[in-house]
């Protein structure tokens, strides 16, 4: 069975975050094919064209601006950016060359360390290193996270909120995009699209990034250094500014500023967290281990905010009474009553 500290090691590869950060944008256009394929399944065949072209704009549009988010956001906050894969390959050699020059080792740790020059190691072999033995060469090669300073926290939650805006961004302009190519009454659908965006980064990412960046201030102020308090600490910062405040503030900006300002008539309504919205929160999951010092999360977060951009883009609002109309449709699709199919497909996006 082995430690698990060596399992944090293994997550922690510093080969395995840049091979993870390499391929991503295959990840990431698997992902949305598949995303894509599955829609397409379930829509109806007339409609699976301007259905497709749609969701097909939209996606692309969040990828994008989901791969450059990295970037973007390192550039404004000045962040340092994750070493290229071939610099840590030349490091790993380096490393590895001059240990094994000045020690000697057994046959089966001199294989595991020639491997380790380029290749990610396994859990096991990890483990085999994973003595004091080792111990000042392995932190070299796998570096312990460090506890995020005060005076650098800002700047890291700067640098997620950034990161998080943009893949929002990327699919509230993709699904206006869609909507100016494929409908009539396009407009009728931007209020949708950036009261979703609103909630998606108010709700998801930027207050959840608030409430654990307040919550490891008061810690480091409390002088508190566990890993277990301050992940328990920024959790309970995450619910209560994030799940519970961001979605109350992005309603009211949705019903205060966005409708008024682009609708003539407008009721005011309340967007509800749902059961995928609380999945979406796994994202937090990268915000309190990025905070904590864990740096293995990083490359998924292009793939886990492209689901927040992807939901502002098709404009989603959890309103019932639209997926109610849409089973009356559909149930009357061949019926002489049927006049407005392009209601109905905003409405099967929706629901």
């Amino acid at each position: 069975m082995p430690q698990i500290s060596s399992i944090g090691k293994f997550l922690d590869q510093p080969i395995l975050t840049a091979k993870l950060n390499k391929n991503m944008p295959a990840i990431l256009t698997g992902g949305s094919s598949l995303f894509l394929a599955n829609q397409l399944h379930k829509t109806p065949e007339d409609e699976r064209f301007k259905s497709g072209l749609k969701s097909f704009i939209v996606l692309g549009a969040t990828g994008i601006a989901a791969l450059n988010a990295p970037k973007i956001a390192a550039y404004i906050t000045k962040k340092e950016t994750t070493k290229p894969f071939a610099q840590i390959i030349k490091n790993n050699e380096k490393l590895v060359e001059e240990y094994l020059k000045n020690n000697t080792f057994s046959k089966e740790i001199s294989k595991i360390l020639e491997k380790a020059k380029n290749k990610v190691l396994s859990i096991k072999e990890i483990d085999k290193l994973n003595i004091p033995e080792h111990k000042t060469f392995l932190d070299k090669l796998i570096p312990p996270p460090e506890n995020i300073q005060a005076k650098d926290l800002f700047k890291e939650i700067g640098w997620l909120s950034i990161y998080g805006a943009i893949p929002v961004a990327g699919g509230i302009v993709g699904g206006i995009v869609a909507d100016r190519m494929t409908e009539r009454n396009w407009k009728k659908q931007v209020p949708n699209k950036i009261n979703e965006g609103i909630y998606q980064y108010l709700a998801n990412i930027f207050m959840c990034n608030i409430g654990a960046g307040a919550a490891l201030g008061i810690l480091e102020k409390c002088n508190i250094k566990s890993k277990a308090a301050r992940c328990v600490g920024m959790t309970a910062g995450i619910i209560l500014t994030g799940v519970i405040g961001g979605s109350a503030v992005a309603n009211y900006i949705g019903n205060k500023i966005i409708n008024p300002l682009l609708l003539k008539n407008h009721k005011n309504e309340t967007r509800t967290p749902e059961l995928l919205d609380i999945g979406l929160h796994s994202d937090d999951i990268a915000t309190v281990s990025l905070l904590s010092g864990l740096k293995w999360i990083e490359p998924s977060l292009p793939l886990l905010y492209s689901i927040s951009g992807y939901r502002a883009g098709i404009g989603y609002r959890n309103d019932k009474s639209q997926c109610k109309k849409l089973d009356e449709h559909d149930k009357n699709k061949h019926s002489k009553n049927v006049k407005n199919e392009e209601k109905a497909h905003f409405l099967r996006q929706k629901c």
